[in-house]
């Protein structure tokens, strides 16, 4: 049979007519009959009341969870700056509970609506999206984390250097002008014969103590690079992590305001509130230990306490007309769930975990390593448990 005529066939054209009408479907708005809550437990008055509790439990615990590594730095046992003990304690279980939320809640969750069966078998039940799509989530998160780690380093390096330029001219010219008894430095001529003890001491800085000082010019520029590695990777992953918790609290928020069933939202506000304050811890802790300044801290601290909030708050404005259970909702929340789930697996994984589970503090010493280890399963564990409800 030719091509033309299985194009002619009415079989043929019904078939492709069919994988087209699913197409659309999969990106309308139409419901999805037999899916939804339950009549059972639907009660607006009474959800509507929750969810006005959740917003105030919820922005309570974020408060205080990333305000206690802030507000710690007085504090030895929790200064993040020193690697107190038990900022470590707790910031390994904060890893925890934030490695449980990717591959238990936010994976799980972005399964559900991506293989829902609201939508079409072509081409979402064909191939395993969810995973796809954390898998490229982490890579690129991989990629921005390692720009802008050498950007940051580049930048102050520069900076740093500037300013050491410009300290030891000063130093020198101060030098001069003691060791000759005080030169004007508002003479022309003065400042000439200045300028040419500037250049004959830095040559002979340069070849006549270069032996004597090379090998401690050398550990203090590898110490100096290394301090600006270090503090450079504190920036980066504080500013990551905060964008991979922000974009996963919209969409938990607003799956929290849109219901009307209590039954739903009671078991719902202890889990969020449990997993916004140790999420705020961990990203308290990693704000703390880049060192921004004060305001720049107080903007990240007010931005992740609000975002889950104001996703409840948008889900009740629009609960009236908004159903989840149409495709595109479907599709929307599943993509974005998976690569939230994408960013918390590879930030909890290597930003967190590794770097502290590796680091000296931990290994040299073998009770706070062991101690760790168990704070990462208790953290991990707990969180995973609360699946049973939420």
């Amino acid at each position: 049979m030719s091509l033309s005529q299985g194009l002619d066939s009415p079989i043929s054209v019904a078939r492709v007519l069919n994988q087209l009408s699913n197409l659309t479907e999969s990106v309308s708005t139409a419901s999805c009959l037999g899916s939804g809550e339950s009549d059972t437990c639907r009660n607006e008055p009474a959800a509507l009341r929750l969810k006005l509790f959740a917003i105030a439990a919820i922005l309570f615990s974020g408060i205080v969870g990333i305000g206690t590594p802030l507000v710690g730095r007085k504090f030895r046992h929790l200064d993040s700056r020193n690697g107190g003990a038990g900022f470590i304690l707790a910031k390994a279980f904060a890893a925890g509970v934030i490695l449980a939320t990717g591959f238990v809640h936010m994976l799980d969750d972005a399964q559900e609506s991506l293989t829902n069966e609201c939508l079409p078998d072509v081409p979402w039940q064909r191939f395993p999206f969810t995973g796809f799509i954390a898998m490229l989530a982490a890579l690129g998160t991989l990629v921005l984390d390692f720009l802008a780690t050498q950007f940051y380093e580049k930048k102050q390096l520069r900076a740093t250097e500037a300013s050491t330029s410009s300290k030891a001219m000063a130093d020198e010219i101060i030098t001069i002008d003691e060791d000759r008894g005080g030169i004007q430095e508002n003479n022309p001529k003065n400042m000439h014969i200045i300028g040419m003890h500037v250049h004959a001491a830095a040559h002979k800085r340069d070849h006549g103590d270069e032996q004597m000082h090379g090998h401690d010019k050398k550990l203090a520029g590898h110490k100096h690079e290394v301090e600006l590695s270090s503090h450079g990777r504190h920036v980066v992953v504080a500013q990551i992590l905060e964008l991979g918790i922000l974009s996963h609290s919209v969409i938990i928020g607003l799956s929290l305001g849109v219901s009307q069933s209590p039954c739903q939202i009671t078991p719902l506000i202890a889990a969020l509130s449990f997993h916004q304050f140790f999420e705020g811890f961990a990203l308290g802790g990693c704000i703390s230990q880049a060192q921004f300044n004060n305001f720049s801290a107080s903007i990240m601290a007010t931005f992740f306490s609000i975002t889950t909030p104001s996703g409840i708050g948008i889900g009740i404005a629009i609960a009236s007309f908004y159903n989840a259970d149409s495709p595109t909702a479907l599709i929307l929340e599943g993509i974005l769930d998976s690569i939230s789930a994408g960013i918390l697996i590879y930030m909890a994984l290597v930003d967190l975990i590794a770097a502290d589970f590796l680091s000296r503090k931990v290994n040299y010493n073998k009770s706070l390593q062991v101690a760790s280890y168990v704070a990462l399963f208790l953290g991990a564990l707990s969180m995973a448990a609360l699946a049973i409800w939420a």
